[in-house]
């Protein structure tokens, strides 16, 4: 007796599809949980002076955010995939708070004009990594290399103030994460490809991918601002 389960081609991409689209769907949701926490934020004076007002306060959030990436990117294999999905939406829930900084620095206008273009952006990325026919695993060395080099550069202007390093970090940055965004939709992709095993994993899997794709988007995002976003 034969006991082999034969797949179909079909099977394999629905599988695909449906683990792709898993993952797009939670960096979406992901999105919006940050939009109405950071508007919520925004509209509420006494938590923005709690928050801004006090640097110990600002300060722990963002190490609490740095914290929690860490943790979901070092160690997801080794949780439980339910905490791992809680992590991922408690950090872009943290996320919402510090971002209500910009509803105080740019127009709505400007940044619902900046969102609908690094939208537009990140789709086309996000399609142009899933069909090309080409293999972008050598882009990661290269724009790993760069995005270290925006970071150092964004650090010492901290201490420098140049327009002239501010600008050039924005630009090789929004170069960076536009490269990213379709490496990294590629790279899901693969994982796609690959299979997981059991449901754990696959869960696992698409909230790392969410993930991935959430500091893609809003990185490139913030750095769209500063070029279209109008100051009050």
């Amino acid at each position: 007796m034969n006991d082999r389960v034969y797949v179909t081609n079909e099977q394999v991409l629905a599988a695909q599809g449906a683990f792709v689209r898993r993952v797009y769907n939670w960096m979406g949701l992901g999105l919006a949980l940050t939009a109405i926490v950071s508007m919520y934020t925004a509209s509420n004076a006494t938590l923005l002076g709690w928050i801004f007002g006090t640097p110990m306060v600002f300060y722990g959030l963002i190490l609490a955010e740095l914290g929690l990436v860490m943790a979901l990117s070092a160690g997801i294999h080794r949780m439980q995939a339910a905490t791992a999905t809680f992590m991922f939406f408690f950090y872009a829930a943290l996320n919402g708070v510090t971002l209500s900084a910009i509803f105080i620095a740019y127009t709505s206008a400007s940044i619902a004009d900046t969102f609908f273009v690094t939208a537009g952006t990140f789709g086309a990325m996000s399609l142009y990594g899933y069909f090309t026919q080409r293999d972008l695993t050598s882009w990661g060395s290269f724009l790993f290399m760069g995005l270290i080099g925006v970071i150092l550069a964004s650090l010492v202007n901290l201490f420098f103030r140049s327009e002239a390093i501010y600008w050039l970090a924005t630009y090789a940055g929004i170069i960076v994460f536009v490269g990213l965004t379709a490496y990294d939709a590629q790279k899901i992709k693969a994982m796609a490809v690959q299979g997981f095993g059991d449901a754990e994993s696959e869960r696992k899997g698409a909230v790392l991918g969410a993930l991935t794709l959430y500091l893609d988007f809003i990185n490139l995002f913030l750095l769209l601002l500063r070029i279209f976003g109008r100051r009050r």
